[in-house]
């Protein structure tokens, strides 16, 4: 059974920190690159971060520097480390292989809201 479940996410002021966690299925997390999505309003979803089965990882150039995405396989389950965060970091973030289309299988996604 495929599963996508996104948590962690929040309020937080300019400059905090968050940390998402998504817990995948074997059937995904284990044949597939997995990377990191989000979607503010009134536009696309768009992949801000991906880490390769061998843990390789690359950054859209937007969040570079200030996020990391990482992997426990063990418990199929892949992170997001955010600092620095900025107002137009604000979306609604989501997990999922890489690639990932909209008609493919998505979670419910986390809300992140950098707002003073």
């Amino acid at each position: 059974q495929v599963r996508l479940v996104e948590s962690g996410g929040g309020l937080v002021q300019p400059g905090g920190s968050l940390r998402l966690s998504c817990a995948a299925s074997e059937s995904i997390f284990s044949r597939n690159d997995m990377g990191w999505y989000r979607q503010a309003p009134g536009k696309q979803r768009e992949l801000v971060a991906r880490i390769t089965n061998s843990g390789s990882t690359n950054y859209a150039g937007s969040v570079k520097g200030r996020f990391t995405i990482s992997r426990d396989i063990a418990k199929d389950t892949v992170y997001l480390q955010m600092h620095s965060l900025k107002p137009e970091d604000t979306a609604v973030y989501y997990c999922n292989a890489v690639p990932a289309n909209t008609g493919d299988y998505w979670g419910q996604g986390t809300q992140v809201t950098v707002s003073s």
